[in-house]
């Protein structure tokens, strides 16, 4: 076998694999690559890791590589950047020939999961090959006796490009008795024809050399040239003629090897040798119709040497040459087109002409998705191709024109309930019997803003230590949102309210990522119990949504006030207290009453008394709980006429909180108005006073036993009573009703801790006034009242103020006139 002829046929196998890969290739392709031939090694063709949807790390994690189909690899993958690069140069007529379309199939193979993908790299054309001719040079003999107009067909060039870049023109040298012809033929394809355009004269010139040029349309113009040398005869003037000038037949592309295809027939009307005919194929008969057919040199009959492929090729077109044995010899020409019959043996493809994007859930009804079409490669009915989806699929298939399909939303999508679609397209030829494929394709459901955050729960209990720490956690609430992306990313905030006439952003702030809540500064349940706040949860989509929730903010008390001595006033008389008694007293006798409240609540504020020194200890005690200071004895003569007590008072909180006040006590001779023991009878210094001694005795069996109910009773006949008395009103106690100059006689009751006791405070606030308070304590056997001494206004707008910071709601007011001393 020659060079070229070697050449040939590795141009032909090559060639051949190619359509064999495209073809195969064409079946899960979905990522394709355009690159122009002979690259240098190491160009980079498109980011591989990108385009299969992974990261670089990944890629390096998961083994990306790609594996050629072709059997060279052709290309490779940069670890470091996860590009495809061009590994070694790519020849694109080597690989496809002819073909107006060159697509090299790749594997992607990623390990850890196993997965596989396609991808395409189409190969562009570049004029890089010139036209040429199997034979640099020919040699036609042509008889003196050819009369003038006679066409001699040539051997046509072959450019290994194509499109623009293929062959376009045929350019002669000049000669007088030839000219150049080019003739179109059935295929497209342009064949040059030598034209006799004077008569020959072999005596004259018996050699004409002429040069034929081959053009092809590329930029710049590339060229191909064959010397043509025509050598004058004279002698046989008779050329075999064929039966018929074009011979059709059709094939089975099933036929098998050795099935005749057609019988040809030339006659010569010459003798002997000149009349005997040898059957060849035209010497410009492609090497693909020389691999499939052959024809018996002494009959004509045309034979089938290679497997037809209706797929590859569905007509060839055959020169048939007679020759006869004449001097010089002559040949007739004819033609054979072989059409291929179509035989279903290609299943149907899809094909998807745009990728699909992410689609919102919110998309209407009709929304296109994605373009795809349907082929196959065999005709007729055989390549009649029909598309379905499965039934309940929310997506349909909207036939366009000429196979053409758009993939097309028909329901509702909720990302919440399916985020993504494996659409699974089944196509199926009408050929006998029907051939089908199938192809999944991916859809994306993008999210849509649909969902507002929801909190965990509609409200929250939240108990706080007063004195905690400024910058301490409260509460951290949480909330959640269905949807994806910024659509869920939630951030709280805290709706602006108000706190005692004070924002509450003064109070609390939030973190608006996490949803803690933080103090600003540490809470005094004394003066702030509960409060609430309005947490909002919203979320970052377009627009946003968002949701509330209620925070009940709970203050826990906590033992940070020691009892605060209301009598004797402290701030008048320091820590001492100057009491009278006779020395006529007897055991038991009333000597005066210590009274104390403390700011705190609950245990807190439980208060008891005790007697921690004394100058004869043996003479005095202190009740436990009223603070009440009584004689243990009767007073003899021994005893010192002045003593000194000192008396400790005692919360019942955690720790204890405790108070100290000095009480002397002058023991008189002959004193005839002691302090009243309210056990046995209260001296009425007026008949108001009696009046309102009355309503104590009526407003402690009322706390005794019916609570509220009878606060509103003593309210009643207190208004009823006030025609007698001057003007009477009840009202909530306000720890600022010192500040009004005309307050009058006030009666507060309080059922705090486990002592109970009415308090009567009387007289212009910048006068000297009388205060009555009445303790009733669960230890006792019975209640008494305390007289307590009249003040002045600066103490007893301080008692006023200890009070109110610790009475509890249920206090309640009663003014009456003015009682003076």
């Amino acid at each position: 076998m020659t060079k070229r002829e070697r050449y040939r046929d590795w141009r032909w196998r090559a060639l051949w694999w190619h359509r064999f890969f495209l073809l195969w290739s064409t079946i899960d392709g979905q990522t394709r690559y355009t690159i122009p031939e002979e690259l240098k090694q190491g160009s980079v063709v498109g980011n591989l890791a990108r385009d299969v949807g992974l990261g670089l790390s990944e890629m390096y994690e998961r083994n990306l590589r790609v594996a050629s189909e072709a059997g060279k690899q052709y290309f490779s993958v940069d670890a470091g950047k996860g590009e495809l690069v061009v590994n070694e140069r790519i020849d694109r007529e080597a690989l496809c020939g002819q073909s107006a379309s060159c697509v090299l199939p790749l594997q992607v193979v990623i390990e850890n999961p196993l997965q596989l993908h396609r991808i395409e790299v189409q190969i562009r054309d570049i004029n890089d090959n010139s036209p040429s001719f199997l034979k640099n040079e020919l040699t036609l003999e042509i008889a003196e006796s050819t009369v003038v107009g006679v066409r001699f067909p040539l051997e046509s060039a072959e450019d290994h490009d194509v499109g623009s870049n293929g062959l376009k023109t045929y350019i002669l040298s000049k000669d007088d008795c030839f000219s150049l012809k080019v003739k179109q033929i059935e295929d497209g394809r342009n064949v040059p024809e030598l034209v006799l355009e004077k008569p020959l004269d072999r005596e004259t010139k018996p050699t004409h050399q002429l040069l034929l040029t081959a053009l092809d349309g590329g930029n710049p113009v590339r060229s191909g040239t064959s010397q043509i040398t025509i050598s004058v005869l004279d002698i046989n003037d008779n050329i075999p003629v064929f039966q018929n000038t074009l011979y059709k037949v059709a094939i089975s592309e099933s036929s098998a090897k050795g099935t005749l295809v057609v019988k040809t027939k030339a006659d010569d009307v010459d003798e002997g040798l000149n009349g005997e005919v040898e059957y060849t194929f035209g010497i410009h008969t492609p090497d693909q119709v020389l691999k499939l057919f052959d024809v018996n040199p002494v009959t004509g009959d045309i034979f089938l040497k290679g497997q037809l492929d209706h797929e590859v090729a569905m007509t060839y077109r055959l020169d048939i040459s007679a020759k006869d044995k004449g001097t010089p010899k002559m040949e007739g020409h004819c033609r054979v087109q072989v059409d291929v019959i179509d035989v279903n043996d290609n299943a149907p493809e899809i094909v998807l002409t745009s990728q699909p994007s992410a689609i919102p859930e919110d998309a209407l009804s009709g929304t296109v998705i994605a373009l795809l079409s349907a082929r196959d490669l065999d005709s007729g009915d055989n390549g009649k191709v029909t598309l379905q989806l499965p039934k309940g699929s929310p997506f349909s298939l909207k036939p366009s024109f000429s196979n053409n399909y758009a993939l097309v939303t028909s329901a509702v999508l909720d990302r919440e309930r399916f985020s993504e679609y494996n659409i699974e397209i089944t196509a199926t030829d009408t050929g006998s019997p029907p051939l089908t494929s199938r192809k999944y394709i991916t859809v994306t459901i993008a999210d849509v803003n649909d969902n507002p955050p929801i909190f965990s729960q509609p409200s929250y209990n939240v108990y706080v230590r007063e004195n905690a720490l400024p910058g301490s956690i409260l509460y951290s609430v949480s909330a959640s949102d269905l949807d994806f992306g910024d659509n869920a990313k939630i951030s709280y905030s805290i709706l602006d309210s108000k706190v005692q006439d004070v924002s509450v952003s003064s109070y609390v702030y939030i973190n608006s990522d996490n949803g803690s809540i933080y103090s600003m500064h540490s809470f005094d349940y004394e003066k702030l119990k509960v409060f609430q706040i309005q947490v909002q949860a919203k979320d970052q989509g377009s627009p946003s949504l968002s949701s509330n929730a209620t925070v009940h903010v709970f203050i826990l008390d906590q033992n940070d006030n020691a009892p605060s001595v209301i009598y004797p006033s402290p701030a008048i008389l320091g820590s001492l207290s100057h009491q009278r008694m006779p020395r006529s007293a007897k055991a038991g006798h009333l000597v005066t009453k210590v009274t104390a409240v403390d700011a705190d609540s609950g245990h807190n504020a439980w208060i008891s008394y005790k007697l921690s020194e004394a100058t004869d200890a043996s003479l005095f005690t202190v009740s436990l709980y009223t603070g009440e200071v009584r004689t243990k004895r009767a007073v003899s003569e021994q005893d010192d006429s002045s003593q000194r007590l000192l008396i400790e008072i005692k919360d019942d909180g955690e720790p204890v909180q405790s108070a100290t006040v000095t009480v002397s006590v002058l023991i008189e001779d002959g004193l005839h108005e002691p302090i009243l023991d309210l056990k046995h009878k209260v001296n009425e210094p007026s008949k108001k006073s009696g009046r309102i001694t009355l309503y104590l005795i009526l407003s402690l069996a009322g706390v005794s036993v019916l609570s509220v109910l009878t606060f509103l009773i003593l309210a009643v006949k207190c208004i009823k009573n006030s025609r007698d008395s001057g003007s009477c009103c009840m009202r909530r106690s306000d720890c600022d009703d010192y500040k009004n100059p005309n307050r009058n006689l006030q009666i507060q009751l309080n059922t705090d801790g486990p002592i109970k006791y009415v308090e009567v405070l009387g007289g212009d606030m910048m006068s000297q006034s009388q205060s009555f308070r009445s303790c009733l304590s669960p230890m006792s056997e019975y209640s008494d009242f305390t007289l307590v001494k009249p003040s002045s206004t600066t103490d007893f707008k301080e008692m006023i103020s200890v009070l109110d910071a610790s009475l509890p709601d249920s206090t309640w007011t009663f003014e009456s006139q003015q009682v003076r001393k």
